[in-house]
Protein backbone atom coordinates (compact mmCIF):
# COMPACT_ATOMS: atom_id res chain seq x y z
CA UNK A 1 0.00 0.00 0.00
CA UNK A 2 2.98 2.32 0.93
CA UNK A 3 4.12 1.77 -2.75
CA UNK A 4 0.61 2.17 -4.51
CA UNK A 5 0.45 5.50 -2.34
CA UNK A 6 4.04 7.05 -3.92
CA UNK A 7 2.47 6.10 -7.08
CA UNK A 8 0.01 7.81 -6.57
CA UNK A 9 1.27 11.04 -5.31
CA UNK A 10 3.47 11.43 -8.42
CA UNK A 11 0.57 10.84 -10.53
CA UNK A 12 -1.04 13.40 -8.48
CA UNK A 13 1.89 15.91 -8.73
CA UNK A 14 1.39 15.44 -12.95
CA UNK A 15 -2.59 16.55 -12.37
CA UNK A 16 -1.62 19.11 -10.89
CA UNK A 17 0.59 20.91 -13.22
CA UNK A 18 -1.46 20.05 -16.13
CA UNK A 19 -4.01 21.71 -14.13
CA UNK A 20 -1.94 24.75 -13.69
CA UNK A 21 -0.72 24.66 -17.76
CA UNK A 22 -4.49 24.48 -18.43
CA UNK A 23 -5.36 26.77 -16.48
CA UNK A 24 -2.24 28.86 -18.09
CA UNK A 25 -2.84 28.18 -21.85
CA UNK A 26 -6.28 27.60 -22.12
CA UNK A 27 -8.46 28.83 -19.53
CA UNK A 28 -11.54 28.64 -21.38
CA UNK A 29 -11.53 24.72 -20.49
CA UNK A 30 -12.13 25.68 -16.89
CA UNK A 31 -15.60 27.13 -17.77
CA UNK A 32 -16.68 23.63 -16.99
CA UNK A 33 -16.90 24.78 -13.40
CA UNK A 34 -20.11 27.16 -14.58
CA UNK A 35 -23.36 26.58 -14.10
CA UNK A 36 -24.85 23.61 -15.87
CA UNK A 37 -21.64 23.78 -18.05
CA UNK A 38 -20.28 20.09 -16.94
CA UNK A 39 -23.42 18.84 -18.82
CA UNK A 40 -22.48 20.42 -22.39
CA UNK A 41 -19.25 19.14 -23.70
CA UNK A 42 -16.82 16.48 -22.50
CA UNK A 43 -13.12 17.17 -21.23
CA UNK A 44 -10.51 15.74 -19.20
CA UNK A 45 -11.64 17.58 -16.48
CA UNK A 46 -14.69 14.92 -16.09
CA UNK A 47 -12.43 12.29 -15.94
CA UNK A 48 -10.91 13.88 -13.24
CA UNK A 49 -14.30 14.67 -11.33
CA UNK A 50 -15.14 10.61 -12.12
CA UNK A 51 -11.55 9.81 -10.69
CA UNK A 52 -12.38 11.91 -7.18
CA UNK A 53 -16.12 10.75 -7.15
CA UNK A 54 -14.53 6.98 -7.22
CA UNK A 55 -12.35 7.62 -4.61
CA UNK A 56 -15.02 9.18 -2.10
CA UNK A 57 -17.08 6.20 -3.00
CA UNK A 58 -14.83 3.79 -1.92
CA UNK A 59 -14.60 5.26 1.70
CA UNK A 60 -18.28 4.84 1.59
CA UNK A 61 -18.01 0.92 0.93
CA UNK A 62 -16.57 -1.57 2.85
CA UNK A 63 -13.74 -3.28 1.06
CA UNK A 64 -10.39 -4.63 1.95
CA UNK A 65 -8.49 -4.05 -1.05
CA UNK A 66 -7.38 -1.67 -2.69
CA UNK A 67 -8.65 0.63 -0.15
CA UNK A 68 -6.53 1.72 2.78
CA UNK A 69 -7.27 0.41 6.42
CA UNK A 70 -7.14 3.39 8.00
CA UNK A 71 -10.14 4.95 5.65
CA UNK A 72 -11.81 1.84 6.08
CA UNK A 73 -11.44 1.12 9.73
CA UNK A 74 -15.36 2.32 10.44
CA UNK A 75 -16.54 -0.60 9.24
CA UNK A 76 -16.98 -4.44 10.86
CA UNK A 77 -15.35 -5.76 8.04
CA UNK A 78 -12.25 -3.95 9.42
CA UNK A 79 -12.80 -4.59 13.07
CA UNK A 80 -10.73 -7.63 14.67
CA UNK A 81 -11.82 -7.25 18.41
CA UNK A 82 -8.97 -7.53 20.68
CA UNK A 83 -8.74 -10.34 23.06
CA UNK A 84 -6.00 -8.83 25.17
CA UNK A 85 -5.34 -5.09 26.36
CA UNK A 86 -8.55 -3.90 26.14
CA UNK A 87 -10.07 -1.50 28.68
CA UNK A 88 -12.90 0.38 28.55
CA UNK A 89 -12.24 3.35 30.78
CA UNK A 90 -8.58 3.44 28.33
CA UNK A 91 -10.77 3.41 24.96
CA UNK A 92 -12.96 6.34 26.70
CA UNK A 93 -9.81 8.64 27.71
CA UNK A 94 -8.45 8.00 24.20
CA UNK A 95 -11.08 8.91 21.90
CA UNK A 96 -11.39 12.15 24.19
CA UNK A 97 -8.19 13.00 23.54
CA UNK A 98 -8.28 12.18 19.57
CA UNK A 99 -11.80 14.26 19.92
CA UNK A 100 -9.93 17.49 21.11
CA UNK A 101 -6.88 17.24 18.55
CA UNK A 102 -9.58 17.04 15.74
CA UNK A 103 -11.47 19.77 16.97
CA UNK A 104 -8.07 21.42 16.61
CA UNK A 105 -7.71 20.85 13.22
CA UNK A 106 -10.91 21.28 12.24
CA UNK A 107 -11.29 25.06 13.32
CA UNK A 108 -7.70 25.11 11.76
CA UNK A 109 -8.90 24.36 8.21
CA UNK A 110 -12.28 26.45 9.06
CA UNK A 111 -9.91 29.30 9.70
CA UNK A 112 -8.20 28.47 6.62
CA UNK A 113 -11.48 28.06 4.32
CA UNK A 114 -12.78 31.28 5.25
CA UNK A 115 -9.79 33.25 4.66
CA UNK A 116 -10.28 31.42 1.31
CA UNK A 117 -14.06 32.58 1.12
CA UNK A 118 -12.76 36.47 2.37
CA UNK A 119 -10.62 36.29 -0.98
CA UNK A 120 -13.59 34.48 -3.01
CA UNK A 121 -16.34 37.21 -1.99
CA UNK A 122 -13.42 40.79 -2.42
CA UNK A 123 -12.71 39.10 -5.74
CA UNK A 124 -8.99 38.27 -5.57
CA UNK A 125 -9.72 34.26 -6.26
CA UNK A 126 -12.29 33.38 -9.43
CA UNK A 127 -13.72 30.01 -9.88
CA UNK A 128 -10.61 29.06 -11.81
CA UNK A 129 -8.16 29.68 -8.77
CA UNK A 130 -10.50 27.89 -6.22
CA UNK A 131 -10.63 24.66 -8.32
CA UNK A 132 -6.28 24.76 -8.47
CA UNK A 133 -6.47 25.19 -4.71
CA UNK A 134 -8.33 22.08 -4.55
CA UNK A 135 -5.99 20.23 -6.57
CA UNK A 136 -3.29 21.86 -4.64
CA UNK A 137 -4.75 20.09 -1.76
CA UNK A 138 -5.32 17.02 -3.82
CA UNK A 139 -1.55 16.68 -3.69
CA UNK A 140 -1.17 17.90 -0.07
CA UNK A 141 -3.27 14.89 0.70
CA UNK A 142 -0.77 12.44 -0.14
CA UNK A 143 1.90 14.34 0.99
CA UNK A 144 0.54 14.35 4.11
CA UNK A 145 0.34 10.14 4.00
CA UNK A 146 3.70 9.58 2.06
CA UNK A 147 6.48 12.27 3.52
CA UNK A 148 5.16 13.73 6.29
CA UNK A 149 1.74 15.21 8.29
CA UNK A 150 1.35 18.45 9.73
CA UNK A 151 -1.89 17.21 10.92
CA UNK A 152 -0.07 14.55 13.54
CA UNK A 153 1.28 17.36 15.71
CA UNK A 154 -1.99 18.21 16.75
CA UNK A 155 -3.54 14.74 16.85
CA UNK A 156 -0.57 13.41 18.26
CA UNK A 157 -1.77 9.73 15.86
CA UNK A 158 1.24 7.12 15.61
CA UNK A 159 0.48 7.12 12.02
CA UNK A 160 -1.93 7.18 9.35
CA UNK A 161 -3.89 3.81 9.66
CA UNK A 162 -4.94 4.54 13.54
CA UNK A 163 -5.73 8.78 12.65
CA UNK A 164 -9.04 9.99 13.90
CA UNK A 165 -9.40 12.26 10.66
CA UNK A 166 -8.23 9.69 7.93
CA UNK A 167 -11.44 10.61 6.12
CA UNK A 168 -11.14 14.17 6.35
CA UNK A 169 -9.28 14.31 3.45
CA UNK A 170 -12.05 14.86 0.52
CA UNK A 171 -13.65 17.19 2.53
CA UNK A 172 -10.89 19.28 3.34
CA UNK A 173 -9.67 19.35 -0.54
CA UNK A 174 -13.05 20.20 -1.73
CA UNK A 175 -13.76 22.94 0.60
CA UNK A 176 -12.90 25.30 -1.85
CA UNK A 177 -15.17 24.21 -3.93
CA UNK A 178 -18.05 25.35 -1.98
CA UNK A 179 -17.82 28.66 -3.32
CA UNK A 180 -18.53 27.49 -6.46
CA UNK A 181 -21.89 27.52 -8.07
CA UNK A 182 -21.49 24.92 -11.24
CA UNK A 183 -22.28 21.38 -10.73
CA UNK A 184 -19.28 19.63 -11.02
CA UNK A 185 -17.54 21.89 -7.75
CA UNK A 186 -20.61 21.33 -6.09
CA UNK A 187 -21.12 17.91 -6.57
CA UNK A 188 -17.86 16.84 -5.34
CA UNK A 189 -18.04 19.59 -2.02
CA UNK A 190 -21.32 17.47 -1.25
CA UNK A 191 -20.57 13.95 -2.13
CA UNK A 192 -17.44 14.65 0.06
CA UNK A 193 -19.85 16.45 3.42
CA UNK A 194 -21.35 13.30 2.80
CA UNK A 195 -18.58 10.56 3.51
CA UNK A 196 -17.73 13.02 6.11
CA UNK A 197 -20.99 13.03 7.99
CA UNK A 198 -20.28 8.94 6.94
CA UNK A 199 -17.22 8.90 8.76
CA UNK A 200 -17.92 11.01 12.18
CA UNK A 201 -21.05 8.76 12.63
CA UNK A 202 -19.02 5.25 12.86
CA UNK A 203 -16.69 7.17 15.06
CA UNK A 204 -18.86 7.76 17.69
CA UNK A 205 -21.27 4.56 16.67
CA UNK A 206 -18.41 2.52 17.06
CA UNK A 207 -15.35 4.28 18.50
CA UNK A 208 -13.92 0.53 19.53
CA UNK A 209 -12.87 0.19 15.60
CA UNK A 210 -10.74 3.87 16.13
CA UNK A 211 -8.68 2.42 19.16
CA UNK A 212 -5.84 0.11 18.53
CA UNK A 213 -6.00 -1.05 22.26
CA UNK A 214 -9.99 -2.50 20.86
CA UNK A 215 -9.15 -3.30 17.24
CA UNK A 216 -6.21 -5.23 16.85
CA UNK A 217 -6.19 -4.98 13.12
CA UNK A 218 -4.85 -1.68 13.91
CA UNK A 219 -1.87 -2.68 15.43
CA UNK A 220 1.49 -2.52 14.15
CA UNK A 221 2.06 -6.24 13.97
CA UNK A 222 -1.32 -6.82 11.67
CA UNK A 223 -0.76 -3.97 9.39
CA UNK A 224 -0.66 -4.61 6.20
CA UNK A 225 -0.70 -1.01 4.78
CA UNK A 226 2.85 0.01 6.05
CA UNK A 227 1.88 3.47 5.18
CA UNK A 228 4.75 4.51 7.86
CA UNK A 229 7.39 3.23 5.95
CA UNK A 230 9.21 5.85 4.39
CA UNK A 231 11.63 5.77 0.64
CA UNK A 232 14.42 6.83 2.41
CA UNK A 233 14.21 4.95 5.66
CA UNK A 234 14.28 0.69 5.46
CA UNK A 235 12.18 0.37 8.57
CA UNK A 236 9.14 1.11 10.08
CA UNK A 237 8.83 3.69 12.48
CA UNK A 238 7.64 1.97 15.81
CA UNK A 239 5.39 4.15 18.44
Amino acid sequence: MGKVYRFRLAVRCIIFAACIILYAQRPEALDILQGDHFFKSFSALHLLWAVWMAGMAGQLIPVKQPVALGSQKLFKIRFAKAEEGFEAHRLKEYMAGAHRGALKVFLLWALLIALIGVLRFSGILGDAELFLISVFFYVCDLICVVIWCPFRLMMKTRCCTTCRIFNWDHLMMFSPMAFVKGFYARSLFVMSAVVWIVWEAGVFLHPERFWEGSNASLRCVNCTDKLCVRPWKNKRIRS
